[in-house]
């Protein structure tokens, strides 16, 4: 005789095999809502941090007294703005078509409501060396997903966290030139705006959202189980 499988089981199974479609309910939408919001919330949050790192003049240092100065040349201070993590597990939480909706009402806000974003807003923020990378919020939330779809795996997570950030600071880098061209800016600013933007950064988003994705999997689980 064959024993039936405890129904949380069977869910579990139908989430981790098949997927499950977000369909559209008033659950959905609040949750769009709420993870519009969070967009806003990691807009304006910085996450300090130090961190060890090699010099590329480390050699200069063997030998000597790891104190005082020569300590802190190996240890990194970062201030973070954790937006593409959110980006990221929004795509992972919500899917793709409602990730995007999220996306689009986030930058439809700040074009035309409210200054939600980091360094304003309103319809000439198009034209600020930023918007490049927000923009591509959209593609970046549309590949992550289409990724996820077939499943969290490591692969899976590790790609789609990569796909997305490159998405992104590729996107923001041509859009920064372009405005850079149009407005005749100096080759020097445009240089130290992306390396500001896209230097070192692109390392902390590919971490970031790879734990990102990972907490999006286990909170669209537990959600996905309690509530079917």
């Amino acid at each position: 005789m064959k024993l039936e499988k405890p129904e949380i089981v069977k869910k579990e199974n139908v989430f981790k095999y098949n997927g499950e479609p977000v369909r559209m309910t008033l659950g959905t939408v609040i949750l769009t809502c709420l993870c519009v919001f969070l967009i806003v919330i990691a807009t304006f949050t910085q996450i300090s941090f130090t961190h060890l790192i090699i010099p590329a003049d480390f050699m200069n240092y063997i030998g000597g007294d790891f104190t005082g100065e020569t300590k802190q040349h190996f240890f990194k201070y970062y201030r973070y703005i954790p937006q593409i993590p959110v980006i990221l597990f929004i795509a992972a939480f919500l899917g793709k078509l409602f990730g995007v909706i999220a996306v689009f009402v986030y930058i439809a806000i700040g074009l035309f409501v409210y200054p939600v974003f980091a360094l304003g807003g309103g319809p000439s923020y198009v034209f600020d060396y930023n918007f490049g990378y927000i923009f591509a919020y959209i593609p970046a939330v549309f590949f992550a997903a289409s990724i996820l779809k077939n499943g969290f795996t490591i692969k899976n997570i590790l790609q789609a966290a990569f796909v997305a950030v490159l998405t992104i600071h590729f996107i923001g880098i041509l859009y920064t030139l372009l405005i850079g061209a149009i407005s005749q800016t100096s080759n020097t600013f445009l240089f130290g705006w992306i390396i500001a933007q896209s230097g070192l950064k692109i390392v902390y988003d590919f971490i970031f959202s790879v734990i990102s994705i990972l907490i999006a999997e286990w909170v669209k689980r537990f959600l996905w189980i309690t509530m079917c």
